[in-house]
């Protein structure tokens, strides 16, 4: 299939489900829900206009085609009970959580890292759901304002813009923010979400306090590490314990293992993904005379995550849980 003739084509399906939608309006778009205490909108809901990345995105109907970008994009649809919406997804950091394994197990991967913008074009999607703002370019699944031309929306995950709209500091009102954003996208209730998410959220005890940690993502030589506004920051926080990189102004940046050494953390957190395995920093931090001697590593005070619920969105409360946890029977608790 031509390039020029999937485009005329995704255009075409795209102006046709618009007009699908619109035409059956009376019922509402979220009915097909099946997520367990998630209610569809009453009513019809008018269009929903976000600005998301310095991008504005209308939305007159809710999105029925979705291809979703990572991870965290993926778990936000299953998790808000939409699942049958998603047509593909592609760069998944790992499995989905048990409550979502056999929902996620129906939908095609359409490629394991960021996929072609021929392969999203040929699903012919309305709406491409990008866990980072760099999935859109020209080289990966198409530039924004590419798709926006074909009548394909995009959205990135606030909390890895980029370019514009990023917060300073992520807090779970901004998580919670935007679970609710998604949710008017798409005309669905996620108030029983919410308050799942702030229900876990109040049991979470600071057990690290006085203690500090590093959260290290990825890296050998030079360890790629968690820093002071993102996800990893918001859950060392909410912990107790205190990031290393805490005051360097970034999600995640780059640390020289010196410094690491200098600043000698109680705890090591180790992101576990497929292209990095926990058990592979373990055997690096080992082999490093530097950090073998480190006390966090020689007592081996490593708290271990899932890639996919480091990054911010509907695994972060569990993130925190998790290492709340873990810092509880590394202590005896």
């Amino acid at each position: 299939m031509s390039r020029s003739f999937v485009r005329v084509r995704a255009a075409a399906v795209a102006a046709l489900a618009i007009l699908a939608v619109a035409g059956c309006s009376a019922q509402p778009t979220g009915e097909a829900s099946t997520a367990p205490n998630l209610a569809p909108s009453s009513e019809p809901a008018a269009s929903v206009t976000v600005s998301n990345c310095g991008t504005e995105v209308s939305f007159d109907a809710a999105p029925q085609r979705v291809v979703t970008i990572k991870s965290s994009t993926t778990e936000a649809l299953l998790a808000l009970g939409l699942g049958e919406r998603i047509i593909g997804m592609a760069f998944q950091d790992g499995p989905v959580p048990e409550q979502w394994a056999a929902e996620a197990a129906s939908i095609p991967v359409i490629s394991p890292q960021v996929p072609s913008e021929e392969a999203v074009l040929e699903l012919e999607p309305d709406l491409v759901f990008g866990g980072w703002e760099s999935a859109f370019s020209p080289e990966g699944a198409g530039a924004r304002a590419d798709l926006a031309a074909l009548g394909i929306a995009s959205y990135v995950s606030p909390a890895a813009c980029q370019s514009a709209g990023q917060p300073a500091k992520l807090s779970f009102d901004d998580i919670d923010a935007h679970i609710q954003e998604l949710a008017d996208i798409f005309r669905v209730d996620a108030s029983s979400l919410l308050a799942e998410q702030r229900s876990t959220l109040t049991s979470v005890e600071a057990v690290g306090a006085g203690r500090t940690a590093l959260w290290y993502s990825s890296g050998n030589d030079t360890p790629y590490v968690g820093a002071g506004i993102g996800a990893p920051q918001l859950v060392l926080e909410t912990v107790g314990l205190t990031n290393i990189a805490g005051d360097v102004d970034a999600t995640w940046a780059p640390l020289n293992w010196e410094a690491v050494v200098d600043a000698n953390p109680d705890f090591i957190v180790l992101i576990d993904a497929a292209w990095n395995t926990a058990q592979s920093k373990i055997e690096m931090l080992d082999a490093n005379p530097a950090t073998a001697a480190l006390p966090a590593v020689q007592n081996r005070r490593y708290l271990i995550l899932p890639f996919a619920a480091s990054e911010a969105g509907v695994r972060t409360v569990e993130a925190a849980a998790s290492l709340a946890a873990q810092i509880m029977k590394l202590d005896g608790s």
